[in-house]
């Protein structure tokens, strides 16, 4: 099983889906018992993932998890929706994906948001989408994305090659292969100039050297040339604000919170604004911030909870953790939790038996099964949990909360649902 299993991160998608069939062929319902588990915060190869993950390999990794729901948020792209969706099917597991990108918020421009350093700057989510078919308007958003993306990375490689020299990469040849759809990020540049810079010292003690050099500091006790912690240090020093290679964005950088919250509504998904720990100018003034996000269309509130506490301390992030929750719950929105897999170490489940996170797990359970659930309605009918008859008939965000819930938790996975039960 082994072999199947490795052959799931294959940048070929033919070998991906044989491997993922001969996998669910030998499902066994015993073998990998369901548990009160969620992540819908899941990063694969298609933006970046820590372990080379693609979405059949996420999804088989959440079925052995006996995960009751798992969701994929790729950054910039949908380009692993569909495969995710259909492992889904195949592995009797509840999935759902959408896409994270960054988005520039006029009305906080000069307050911090949830993007470290960046006023009026926040990432940004859009969950449920239904399928990867989207318009030719919705297509051309996702390729401006990708566009913008791709001219702030060669902006960036230039402007740290020189930095780095004679340690010096290109974009297409180094950089783009780590990728199946040339979707680079910041992480796969890092990942980039640790190769060339192993390539171009062969001796260790020179490499020690000429990191600890560039990067200020001593990295004679990290395991080069490729560590984790060696390429956060990369990526902070020459990437992130106060980096060589860092310019501030500006406006334009990136689509406005209206335009992102448009284009998830056109593509049927839900918009969903991403919290991140509540200590920035922007999230204490949480209410302020939801007004502006909800007049948009957000419709769910994302949080990690790993980055909102240690477990036995008290501190202000738990208290601001419980405080976001509470602050949702007044306006009936669904809470959605998960590990992003995006930075080596990282968990693939959060501790939901932890004190700190064992009251809310109805609350994130059930917010699981909404997205589910309209995944599955917006697909077969175009009745999603933001369509306009989802809104007819349930104008009460809580009823319309709790009807979805019921949709998600009671129809098995891989299997469509009875029109007699849909509400008309």
């Amino acid at each position: 099983m082994s072999e199947w299993i490795a052959q799931l991160n294959s940048f070929d998608p033919e070998v991906r889906r044989e491997a993922l069939a001969e996998l669910s062929r030998r499902i066994v319902d015993d073998e990998y018992p369901d548990r009160d588990a969620v992540n819908l915060h899941l990063h694969t190869f298609y933006s970046f993932n820590a372990e080379d993950y693609s979405p059949a390999a996420i999804a088989w990794r959440a079925r052995c998890e006996g995960l009751q729901v798992a969701g994929l948020v790729d950054f910039d792209v949908l380009d692993g929706l569909e495969e995710f969706l259909e492992a889904g099917r195949l592995l009797k597991l509840r999935v759902c994906a959408g896409i994270e990108s960054r988005v520039h918020v006029p009305r906080l421009a000069g307050s911090v948001i949830n993007s470290p350093g960046e006023p009026g700057i926040a990432y940004h989510m859009g969950v449920g989408m239904p399928q990867r078919s989207i318009g030719p308007d919705e297509e051309h958003f996702l390729q401006e994305l990708l566009r913008r993306a791709g001219q702030r990375n060669r902006e960036l490689i230039e402007r740290v090659n020189a930095y780095l020299s004679p340690v010096e990469i290109d974009y297409v040849h180094d950089v783009l292969p780590m990728t199946p759809r040339q979707n680079a990020t910041e992480r796969h540049i890092s990942r980039a100039y640790a190769r060339r810079a192993a390539d171009q010292f062969a001796a260790m003690s020179d490499l020690q050297a000429f990191w600890s050099d560039k990067l200020g500091e001593d990295v004679s006790a990290e395991d080069l040339p490729d560590a984790s912690r060696l390429l956060d240090r990369i990526r902070a020093r020459t990437m992130k604000r106060g980096g060589v290679g860092y310019v501030a964005p500006e406006a334009r950088s990136f689509p406005s919170l209206d335009a992102m919250n448009a284009f998830v509504l056109r593509a049927g998904g839900i918009p969903t604004l991403a919290w991140l720990d509540g200590e920035s100018e922007g999230e204490q003034r949480m209410e302020e911030w939801l007004d502006i996000a909800m007049s948009s269309g957000v419709s769910a509130i994302n949080i990690i909870p790993d980055r909102n506490f240690t477990p036995g301390v008290k501190d202000q992030k738990l208290a601001n953790l419980k405080n976001i929750i509470a602050l949702a719950g007044s306006r009936d929105l669904p809470v959605l939790v998960g590990t992003e897999m995006n930075a080596p170490g990282q968990r693939f489940v959060d501790d939901f038996a932890s004190e700190e996170l064992a009251p809310h797990l109805p609350l994130f359970l059930k917010s699981a099964y909404i997205v589910y659930a309209h995944t599955l309605m917006q697909r077969q009918y175009g009745w999603g949990y933001m369509s306009e008859w989802a809104c007819h008939n349930f104008p009460d965000r809580r009823e319309r909360n709790a009807y979805f819930e019921e949709i998600g938790r009671t129809t098995a996975p891989g299997k469509p649902i009875a029109l007699s039960r849909a509400r008309s």
